[in-house]
C-alpha cells in the first residue's frame, strides 16, 4: 500500500507542474532521391504532435506525420506515407515577441507504394523555426525541417534508396 501511495504522489507531482502541449501543423514537402532523377514536389503534409517541455527551454516531442507521395519513382499514383518521429527541441527566449527554436530527431514509417507494396523507412531530421506566443496556453509555430530518409531495399535493387526531404510548415500548439 505504501508503494502505491508513493507512486501516486510521484505521478501527481509530475502532472502538477507538467508542461504538456499538443499541436497540429500543415505544410508542403519536396523530396529528391540520391541516385535517381525522380522528385516529389509540393506534396501536402499534416502533423499531429504531443510534447513535454517549456516554450522557452527544452522539450521532447512525439509527432505523427501523414502525406501523399507524388513521386514517379516509388509509386505511379498518389500513395499515403505515415511516419512517427521523436524530436528534442531547444527554444530560446530573447525577450522579443517570438521564440526561435532548433530541433533534431529520428523517425520511422511506411509508404504504401502502388509499385512496390509497403515500403518501410527510417529518417534523421533537423529543423528550425519559431514559436509565436499568443497567450500563456496558445502559440503559433512556423518551421522548416530537413529529413534524410533511407527506404528499405527495393526488389531487384542493389542498395536501399536514400532521399532528401525539405518540409516547410505552419501550425498551432495548445499548452496545458
Amino acid at each position: 500500500m505504501k508503494k502505491i501511495a508513493i507512486i501516486l504522489l510521484l505521478i501527481s507531482s509530475l502532472y502538477a507542474d507538467a508542461k504538456i502541449y499538443t499541436g497540429a501543423a500543415y505544410g508542403y514537402l519536396n523530396e529528391s532521391f540520391s541516385n535517381k532523377e525522380a522528385k516529389a514536389n509540393a506534396v501536402d503534409v499534416a502533423k499531429i504532435k504531443i510534447g513535454y517541455g517549456e516554450r522557452e527551454g527544452y522539450a521532447v516531442e512525439f509527432t505523427v506525420d501523414y502525406s501523399n507521395t507524388d513521386s514517379d519513382y516509388l509509386s505511379t499514383k498518389d500513395s499515403p506515407r505515415y511516419a512517427i518521429n521523436i524530436d528534442l527541441v531547444k527554444a530560446f527566449d530573447f525577450d522579443i515577441y517570438i521564440n526561435p527554436f532548433f530541433k533534431a530527431g529520428i523517425g520511422t514509417g511506411y509508404l504504401d507504394s502502388s509499385e512496390h507494396g509497403n515500403l518501410t523507412f527510417g529518417s534523421f531530421k533537423v529543423g528550425a523555426g519559431t514559436f509565436i506566443p499568443v497567450t500563456e496556453h496558445f502559440d503559433f509555430e512556423i518551421g522548416y525541417e530537413y529529413k534524410y530518409i533511407s527506404y528499405e531495399k527495393l526488389q531487384n535493387a542493389e542498395e536501399s534508396e536514400l532521399s532528401d526531404v525539405n518540409i516547410v510548415y505552419a501550425g498551432f500548439n495548445v499548452r496545458f
